[in-house]
């Protein structure tokens, strides 16, 4: 088109005239053999990707994820769990992951969310969700293959398939070094671990089938003292103590929380267990104990110290 064509003075002929030459050469492309559908692919693949420039973390083990592929630069929030590495510690905080207040996320203008599985409120993810934020949800598990699932996920949120691979990689050697150091200790050896969530007013929450608890104590080489007695987590009766026949009983360390050892000993059921009669209370930090992150082979060796007293390799 030339530099002294008008529209507003021209005849309508002409600028139907002066469109089609303009778009003409974006149209013949689209209309050459196997193009179009070349384009419609590009199309398709820059609308696919997300703009993770200012992420909002839900979960300790995603932050520590994000963190060890690199990528903390992109970090604007975090949730309360998420309190590995000391930098993650600098950012805003948006509130425990499950009980999340969406105004709170929203307002730190994230471009886009990434939450463990199990943080809420339901209605809380709703209103996120519906918001127009790319949510990716990274899925929960107790186990090696969801570690590196975790990862996993979390990389190709971010694009970063190929960093991920790598840590997966390194994880995974890590984790299966401390599992098979820790699983050569004899059945008979084993030591049975009662987990208590909470302890409030005498009343004993402790940790089931199917918990970040139970999983981490046995990779670590013990038995949970519950073993299939429930799932998840649920209050104990005095019997149910006693039948578990704890060696030990573990709760984690928690800022202005938790029951003096004397309490938990004196607790009538607890009393009468081997754990009362070897004073083993065991504490130890929640979130690289249960996180299952990058970090849970440490956790693995580090248990598996408290409780045996060796020292794996």
């Amino acid at each position: 088109m030339s530099k002294s064509f008008d529209f507003r003075r021209a005849r309508p002929w002409e600028v139907a005239l002066t469109v089609f030459a303009l778009s003409a050469p974006l149209l013949l492309p689209l209309a050459a053999p196997g193009a179009g559908g070349f384009i419609r692919k590009a199309v398709a693949e820059d609308m696919q990707k997300i703009d993770s420039s200012k992420l909002v973390a839900i979960g300790g083990a995603v932050t520590e994820i994000v963190y060890a592929l690199g990528e903390g630069s992109r970090l604007v929030a975090r949730d309360s769990t998420s309190t590995f590495p000391e930098e993650a510690t600098k950012l805003p905080d948006v509130g425990y992951m499950r009980q999340l207040s969406p105004e709170g996320v929203i307002a730190v203008n994230p471009t886009a969310i990434l939450a463990v599985e199990g943080s809420g409120p339901p209605d809380a993810l709703a209103v996120l969700k519906s918001a127009g934020i790319p949510f990716e949800t990274v899925p929960e598990g107790y186990d090696r293959a969801a570690i590196l699932k975790k990862i996993d996920v979390v990389g190709k949120f971010l694009g970063v398939e190929d960093k991920a691979r790598e840590l997966e990689a390194q994880v995974g050697a890590d984790l299966d070094a401390a599992i098979a150091d820790a699983a050569k200790r004899p059945e008979s050896e084993r030591k049975r671990v009662l987990f208590i969530l909470s302890f409030q007013n005498g009343r004993v929450m402790a940790a089931g089938s199917h918990t970040a608890a139970d999983g981490i104590i046995g990779l670590a080489g013990a038995i949970n003292a519950t073993e299939g007695a429930f799932d998840g987590y649920k209050p104990l009766t005095d019997e149910a103590i006693i039948k578990a026949k704890p060696d030990v009983v573990m709760v984690m360390t928690r800022p202005g929380a938790g029951s003096s050892d004397a309490e938990i000993l004196a607790h009538p059921a607890i009393s009468v267990t081997p754990a009362a009669a070897n004073k083993a209370i065991l504490r130890m930090n929640s979130l690289h104990l249960l996180g299952f992150g990058p970090r849970t082979a440490s956790a693995i060796r580090d248990l598996n110290k408290e409780l045996y007293g060796n020292v794996s390799q």
